[in-house]
């Protein structure tokens, strides 16, 4: 059995077998689920039950997966994982890109889904280890006016907190550790998502640039890619 602790899943489908199915497989796990069949209640539900972890499909009623993906990166950091029978790369990196933090063709099989929920769970509670722990390796990270606490998993520019996926935080927090230096695409894809035992390298580029537009917006660090090499983080002059 592949288990994580409980948890609170909403889960969006327009189609009731799917939804029911879903429903069943997690269930065998404790989970608790909650339903919707379109857009706007998907978006709707999701603040009126502040889920764990969303289970979305692409294709609805009403605003499509997409755009809900959009709209829950807006209120929040809960993670998004997309089942869909869109098998194509373009559909899953639109999907990365936006802020899916992972993404299941349809069909699948219970094991797969459980093992793809257990995985984006086990990323954001990584996040969450060592809380205040006092280890070294879990200290205040810096570069300029960027501060990290991986025990914490805060991200500040100066005083403003940065909103950050647990993904994008993992993805931040191997650029600054490597103080400046080159972080070679392999090993970044690694760091970002550390359940994966192969990465796919296409899920860097939306995932950083959604990085990038954060930290612009606070003018704080550059992430600076070198082509074809990797990426490295340039600090600004206001520490």
């Amino acid at each position: 059995m592949i288990g994580t602790r409980p948890l609170r899943i909403l889960v969006v489908d327009d189609d009731p077998a799917m939804v029911g199915a879903i429903t069943a497989l997690v269930g065998t796990e404790g989970h608790q689920v909650i339903t919707a069949y379109d857009g706007l209640t998907a978006v709707k539900r999701f603040r009126e039950e502040r889920p764990d972890l969303v289970l979305l499909d692409l294709a609805m009623p009403g605003p499509d997966g997409f755009t809900v993906i959009g709209q829950l990166r807006a209120s929040g950091n809960v993670p998004v994982l997309v089942v869909s029978g869109e098998s194509a790369e373009a559909a899953k990196v639109k999907a990365l890109g936006i802020g899916a933090d992972d993404y299941l063709v349809k069909p699948f099989g219970k094991q797969e889904l459980l093992a793809r929920i257990a995985a984006v769970m086990r990323r954001v509670d990584l996040a969450g280890t060592s809380r205040g722990s006092g280890d070294g390796a879990q200290g205040l990270l810096t570069a300029g006016s960027l501060t990290l606490e991986p025990a914490r998993h805060e991200a500040r520019v100066g005083a403003i907190a940065l909103g950050l996926t647990p993904t994008e935080f993992r993805l931040l927090e191997a650029l600054v550790r490597a103080g400046g230096d080159l972080v070679p695409h392999h090993r970044l894809a690694r760091a970002g998502w550390p359940a994966e035992p192969d990465p796919d390298l296409l899920w860097l580029k939306p995932h950083l640039a959604r990085l990038r537009s954060k930290l612009e917006a606070v003018a704080g660090p550059r992430i600076v890619a070198v082509r074809s090499v990797g990426y490295r983080i340039e600090a600004d002059e206001r520490a």
